[in-house]
C-alpha cells in the first residue's frame, strides 16, 4: 500500500506551532465545570508488584500554554517509566510536567499521559491532585468526577465505549494455520489478526477459503460465554490505492454503484444477521483512501493522475460515507476509519486538511459522526508505536531534531503521539469525544541486533536521530515488505488513554506486493516500491526501497518475511 506524505518548507515548518499531543475535548455541560480542573486516574493493569496507570487532566479554567500536575502516594508506589509527560518522584511526591508538544491546554480541553509503576501491599488512588498549585476534582474511574481518556461521551445505542475492553479477539483459523506451519510459528499463531475483505469474491470465499459467514460462525465458536471482537478490513473502493499499484483493486474509478450494491450491501446484510448480534465487529474502513486524497490528489509533487481522478469524481468520499452509513446502522458494528501514519499526515499542512476530509466524509452522503467509533493509524505499515530514545522536542547543540533528514520537519516521530494528537483534533472538529484510536503494531517492533539501546551520538542532529530511532527503514516513506522489520507489541486492549487497542490489522507474513510483475486475476499490479533494486521516487525522497526480494502478490503468504518478523520481534518472542 502507498505510504506518502508532503513535506513542509523548512522555514515555514520550524515556526509552525506544535500541536498538543493529547488535547481532548470534554463533553459539553460537564458537571465539573465549576471546578478549575478534574483529574482522571485509572489503573489499567495491575499485577503482584506493578501496575500501569492512565491520567487525564481536564482544564475548566483559562487556557494554559504549560502545565504541572502534582500528587502524593499514601503507600510505597514508585513511578518507573512514563510517556507523554516528564515525570519525577521524590519520596511519595510525584510531579508530572508537559512535554514540549502537549503543553497547550484549552478551556474545556484535556491532556493525557501514562506511566508504569511498582508497589507492595495496596495501590490506592491518590486523594489529592493539584494542577499548577490548584486542587482538582478526582475521578478514579468509579463513576464520579470528569471523563478520562477515551471513556468520555458514552455510547447511546447499546455499543460499549471500547469494544476491545474485556473482550477476546478473533483468531483467524486460516492465518493461524499458516503461521503454525512455519518453524517457530506456534509462538504467535494464536494471536488475533484482521480478516481482509479485499474483493467481492472474499465475501463468499475464494478457491475454498473461508467467506465472511464462515469467519463469523468460527468467531461464535471461539466466543464462549464472554465477549469477542471480530476485526474486518473493508477494502475494495473504486480506483483503490490510487498512489500505488501493488494494492490496486478490481473496481474501476467509476464503479461506485457496484461498490455499494455488490460489496458493501452484502457485507452489511451478513453483519446484520441476528445470529451474529452477540459479536463485537470492528471494521477498518478503506486503508489509504482518504489520506491519498489529501496528499496525492491536490496538484502537489506527490500527486498522481489516478488520485486526481478519484478526488474529482468524489467516489472515494461517496464510498466511505456509504460504508460508514450502512455498517454504522448495525448496533454491534464499530467503524474505525483509516488515518494513515505519522510519516504521511504528521505535518501541519497535512494533518489539518486530513481532519477536515475525515469530518466531511463522516457528515455527508447520509453518514453521521456517530457512525464512527474511532480511527486506525499505521495500517499495514512499519512506523514505531513509540520511540523510546527519540522525542520530537529533542535538540542537538541547539538544533531541533525536526531539522534532521529523517524527521524532515514532521511534528511526530512515532505513532502513539500522532494518534493522540489526531484524536484531539478530530474531537475538536466535531467527532464524538469518546472516539478511540487503534494502532497496527503487527510489523513495527524493529528488534534484533540493529535495535538501538540508547540515544544516538550528539555529533550532529542526523547522527543523533539515526542512532536513536528504533524504526530502521531507509526512509519513512518506504512501505513495501521492509527489510529488518519485526513483530511489534502484541494485540492489547486499552494500552494508553485514548487508544482502544494495539491490533494486528495486517496479518504478519502476508506480502505487501510482489518484487517483480506477476500476472494475476486479482487486479493487483506491480509497484516499483516493492522492488529492492528501485532507486525510489519523490514520495520516499528518491531513496532505495528497502524491500525484501522474491516477494509474492499482495496478501499472499511470504514465508521469508514471516521468519524475519519473528526473528526481529520486539518485545522478543520467548
Amino acid at each position: 500500500m502507498s505510504r506518502n506524505r508532503t513535506s513542509l518548507l523548512a522555514a515555514l515548518a520550524l515556526v509552525a506551532g506544535t500541536m498538543g499531543t493529547a488535547l481532548l475535548q470534554t463533553p459539553a455541560g460537564a458537571a465539573t465545570d465549576a471546578v478549575p480542573c478534574t483529574v482522571g486516574y485509572t489503573v489499567q493493569n495491575q499485577w503482584d508488584t506493578g501496575f500501569t496507570a492512565a491520567v487525564t487532566i481536564t482544564n475548566n479554567a483559562a487556557a494554559k500554554s504549560s502545565w504541572l500536575l502534582r500528587w502524593s502516594y499514601a503507600g510505597d508506589q514508585k513511578v518507573t517509566s512514563g510517556w507523554n509527560a516528564g515525570i519525577s518522584q521524590s519520596g511519595s511526591d510525584v510531579t508530572a510536567a508537559n512535554e514540549s508538544y502537549n503543553g497547550a491546554l484549552a478551556n474545556g480541553g484535556s491532556v493525557s499521559f501514562g506511566f508504569n509503576g511498582s508497589y507492595t501491599g495496596t495501590n490506592a488512588v491518590p486523594a489529592v491532585f493539584t494542577l499548577d498549585g490548584v486542587a482538582c476534582n478526582v475521578d478514579d474511574g468509579s463513576g464520579g468526577g470528569g471523563g478520562t481518556g477515551g471513556g468520555t461521551g458514552g455510547p447511546t445505542d447499546g455499543r460499549v465505549d471500547n469494544p476491545y475492553a474485556g473482550a477476546k479477539v478473533y483468531v483467524n483459523p486460516e492465518w493461524s494455520a499458516r503461521a503454525a506451519a512455519e518453524p517457530g510459528g506456534s509462538r504467535v499463531s494464536s494471536r488475533p489478526t484482521a480478516v481482509w475483505l479485499d474483493r467481492i469474491a472474499t465475501i463468499d470465499g475464494v478457491n475454498g477459503a473461508m467467506g465472511l459467514r464462515d469467519h463469523l460462525d468460527a468467531a461464535l465458536r471461539q466466543k464462549g460465554s464472554g465477549d469477542l471482537v471480530v476485526q474486518l478490513v473493508v477494502y475494495d473502493l473504486p480506483g483503490r490505492d490510487c498512489a500505488a499499484l501493488a494494492s490496486n483493486g478490481e473496481l474501476g474509478p467509476d464503479d461506485i454503484d457496484k461498490y455499494k450494491s455488490d460489496y458493501i450491501d452484502p457485507i452489511a446484510s451478513i453483519l446484520a444477521d441476528p445470529a451474529y448480534a452477540s459479536l463485537r465487529i470492528a471494521t477498518i474502513i478503506e486503508p489509504d483512501s482518504l489520506p491519498n486524497l489529501v496528499t496525492n490528489g491536490g496538484g502537489t509533487d506527490t500527486s498522481t493522475a489516478a488520485c486526481e481522478t478519484m478526488k474529482s469524481n468524489g467516489n472515494y468520499e461517496k464510498g466511505v460515507s456509504y460504508a460508514l452509513q450502512k455498517l454504522g446502522a448495525i448496533p454491534n458494528v464499530y467503524n474505525y476509519v483509516d488515518a494513515a501514519h505519522h510519516g504521511w499526515l504528521g505535518w501541519d499542512t497535512n494533518l489539518g486538511p486530513a481532519v477536515q476530509e475525515f469530518h466531511k466524509v463522516a457528515t455527508t452522503n447520509g453518514a453521521d459522526v456517530h457512525d464512527v467509533a474511532g480511527f486506525i493509524v499505521n495500517t499495514a505499515n512499519y512506523s514505531a508505536t513509540t520511540e523510546p530514545y527519540l522525542k520530537v522536542g529533542d535538540t542537538v547543540n541547539g538544533t531541533s531534531v525536526r531539522q534532521s533528514k529523517w524527521v524532515d520537519w514532521d511534528q511526530y516521530v512515532d505513532e502513539q503521539s500522532y494518534a493522540l494528537a489526531l484524536r484531539s483534533q478530530l474531537v475538536s472538529a466535531g467527532f464524538d469525544s469518546g472516539i478511540g484510536m487503534l494502532i497496527d503494531t503487527s510489523r513495527n517492533g524493529w528488534g534484533g541486533t540493529a535495535r538501538p539501546t540508547g540515544p544516538g551520538p550528539l555529533t550532529s542532529v542526523d547522527d543523533y536521530v539515526n542512532g536513536s530511532r528504533t524504526d530502521r527503514r531507509i526512509h519513512v516513506g518506504n512501505w513495501c515488505n521492509q527489510s529488518g522489520a519485526g513483530l511489534g507489541e502484541r494485540p492489547t486492549a486499552a494500552p494508553a488513554a485514548g487508544v482502544d487497542a494495539y491490533v494486528w490489522a495486517k496479518p504478519p507474513g502476508e506480502s505487501d506486493g510482489s518484487s517483480t510483475a506477476i500476472a494475476n486475476d486479482e487486479g493487483k499490479g506491480f509497484d516499483r516500491m516493492c522492488d529492492p533494486t528501485y532507486g525510489g521516487n519523490a514520495r520516499n525522497g528518491n531513496n532505495p526501497t528497502g524491500a525484501l526480494a522474491n516477494a509474492p502478490l499482495a496478501g499472499h503468504w511470504f514465508s521469508a518475511q514471516f521468519q524475519q518478523l519473528m526473528q526481529n520481534a520486539y518485545p522478543p518472542l520467548s
